[in-house]
């Protein structure tokens, strides 16, 4: 067991547009997605959580090219609890490939209220920027009632734009770079 209590994971990563991404597996499903190499450097076994390793490197490989727009992959939630799981669970439920939602929108659906003085919808930014499952679990879809708002993957709010872009949720920028078809 990790200092989490999770169990270890098998870890996968593959280069896509914006870095480096690593899918993390235990054998209930995904239970981390990171950007950036896997920590340390273990490779995926050939047991369950190893294939789904590779079955969760498949699919993001897919999307980041542009050819998958749902994951149809079990997830591993043991690393979230309580309201974050709640209003992630809503999250991947509600909003779909190319959609997007605002934090206030968010935390409507998932029935939260005012925590002392902090409002709904920056509770809800702070969950979405601990969803430890990014990408698959789109955190990248909610967005600020004035703008994009912010990202806690990779290069931050640029990453967060990417993404959008490539699902056609936003234009592209003159400087955006699909994915190179494969």
């Amino acid at each position: 067991m990790t200092a989490e209590g999770q169990t270890a994971l098998e870890w996968a990563d593959l280069d896509t547009p914006v870095g480096v991404v690593s899918a993390g597996c235990s054998a209930a499903g995904v239970a981390q997605v990171r950007f950036g190499p896997p920590p340390g450097a273990r490779a995926c076994g050939n047991g369950g959580a190893g294939e789904l390793a590779r079955s969760a490197q498949r699919q993001l490989a897919e999307y980041f090219r542009g050819q998958r727009r749902a994951f149809e992959l079990p997830l591993d939630w043991s690393g979230t609890a309580g309201t974050q799981r709640h209003v992630l669970e809503v999250l991947a439920g509600s909003v779909g490939y190319g959609q997007t939602t605002s934090y206030g929108k968010l935390a409507g659906q998932a029935g939260l209220a005012a925590a002392g003085d902090v409002p709904p919808a920056r509770l809800v930014g702070k969950i979405m920027g601990s969803n430890p499952i990014p990408v698959i679990v789109p955190c990248h879809r909610v967005l600020a009632s004035d703008g994009l708002g912010g990202y806690s993957g990779g290069a931050g709010p640029e990453v967060k734009r990417w993404l959008l872009i490539l699902e056609g949720a936003l234009p592209p920028t003159l400087d955006w770079e699909p994915a190179a078809p494969a």
